[in-house]
């Protein structure tokens, strides 16, 4: 009898969150509005997203959840299907690379959000597409203004990364540009952003806002070692990452009329004995950005520029002093559906970039020095970011060998994706 009563009352506290689930995805056309007219960010909208979620689920929490401080739980998720098809070709080679046509779940996401009550919290983000972790972390708010994570969350450096969420991106995929300088280190990208295990401290106040971290210096979102040999979140130190890695980033955002808005900031990241081709050899990076977002009724654009010091990063007599830079105008024709156009731009500085480097599921093009790309897009949102479609067309070029001598590799195809949220 009472395994029987067990079952019911976990169908009927499924039956719960699932209604809470509905009630607070109502809100997602809403919080998409708030975006829009530039009175809240993407992110404070994902923010906003699962405090709605919260709130409307505290009155079940204490049927289901095992933690007696426990007064809010909510649980959330993101599923993005894709369709990536890229041909490449290199000039002179006898053949061309083998071309992608897939289909592939690019993310899927399920997370859950505990309020423990006093302004302590705990957010679980699994990827089960990757098999990696977004965000796990043991957060204290004392208010706006002061806002610790402990724990494992990306490093707050460059707009695209770490003010983005991947569910509002506008032309799907991140920039070539942010992609070099945040993407694990594969010998020509930098690996100077995105997951980080530390602590995380952050705020804002009448329009300034700012973050900084102490974290590890490698990314390391997976659950345990790879094939590739990334590190996985349980990963302790080695003789190539034992040094800490120091972040910041810091602007201010505000309105200047009705749906008008604007935002601007910079940030740095510091990882001593990270840079080199070597890890671990004594070699440092510092990578720096500053970013800016307009928005004006439906038209809103978005930039951002980075430069970087990679000691010995060529060479054991050469240093790499790489800089990227994207820009991304984007309209709505009508209230669902968006145009959207970005260039971005790389150059290593004799490290090398690789086309597959920038443009993600594009075939390898060769080793080059400098690689630029072009996306053309629209997005057609049924609900909001909580149920959209978008498709866009990407050129990219890379050109120019780390020796010097002249050549050129070309990428052309088209990208598409589904996406909900919950």
């Amino acid at each position: 009898m009472f395994h029987l009563k067990s079952k019911w009352l976990a169908l009927l506290g499924g039956a719960l969150l699932a209604t809470v689930s509905a009630i607070a995805q109502d809100s997602g056309p809403l919080v998409d509005l708030l975006v829009k007219k530039g009175l809240v960010t993407d992110q404070e909208a994902e923010e906003l997203r699962a405090d709605l979620t919260r709130d409307a689920s505290a009155g079940i929490i204490s049927t289901i959840s095992g933690g007696k401080s426990t007064a809010g739980l909510s649980i959330t998720g993101r599923l993005q299907v894709q369709y990536a098809g890229f041909g490449t070709s290199i000039d002179g080679a006898a053949a061309k690379p083998v071309s992608t046509e897939h289909f592939l779940l690019r993310r899927i996401y399920l997370g859950v959000k505990a309020d423990l009550g006093k302004g302590w919290s705990s957010s679980l983000n699994y990827d089960f597409a990757s098999a990696s972790f977004d965000i796990a972390t043991i957060s204290w708010r004392q208010s706006d203004q002061l806002i610790l994570d402990i724990g494992f969350r990306k490093a707050p450096i460059g707009l695209e990364e770490w003010d983005t969420s991947s569910g509002s991106l506008k032309a799907i995929e991140r920039s070539p540009a942010t992609r070099y300088f945040v993407e694990s280190n594969n010998g020509r990208r930098l690996g100077a952003g995105s997951y980080r295990t530390g602590v995380f401290l952050g705020g804002t106040q009448n329009g300034f806002f700012y973050n900084v971290a102490v974290t590890n210096p490698e990314r390391d979102e997976f659950s345990s070692l790879t094939g590739n040999s990334d590190p996985g979140v349980q990963a302790a130190g080695t003789a190539a990452n034992n040094n800490l890695a120091y972040w910041g980033n810091a602007g201010y955002k505000g309105t200047f009329g009705e749906g008008k808005s604007y935002r601007f900031g910079a940030s740095i990241g510091d990882l001593p004995d990270q840079g080199g081709l070597v890890l671990g050899k004594g070699d440092n990076l510092t990578v720096y950005s500053i970013y800016g977002v307009v928005t004006a009724g439906a038209f809103d654009l978005e930039a951002e520029y980075f430069t970087s010091n990679n000691q010995h990063g060529v060479s054991a007599i050469r240093d790499a002093k790489a800089k990227a830079y994207w820009i991304q105008p984007a309209y709505f024709l009508t209230d669902k559906l968006e145009a959207v156009v970005r260039y971005s731009y790389v150059d290593s500085d004799g490290r090398g970039v690789n086309i597959s480097d920038g443009t993600r599921s594009s075939p390898s093009g060769g080793t080059m020095d400098k690689m630029s790309e072009w996306y053309f897009g629209g997005n057609y949102l049924f609900r909001g970011n909580d149920v959209k479609f978008q498709l866009g067309y990407i050129h990219a070029e890379s050109k120019d060998t780390v020796t010097g001598a002249a050549a050129k590799a070309k990428t052309d195809g088209v990208r598409s994706q589904m996406q909900v949220n919950f």
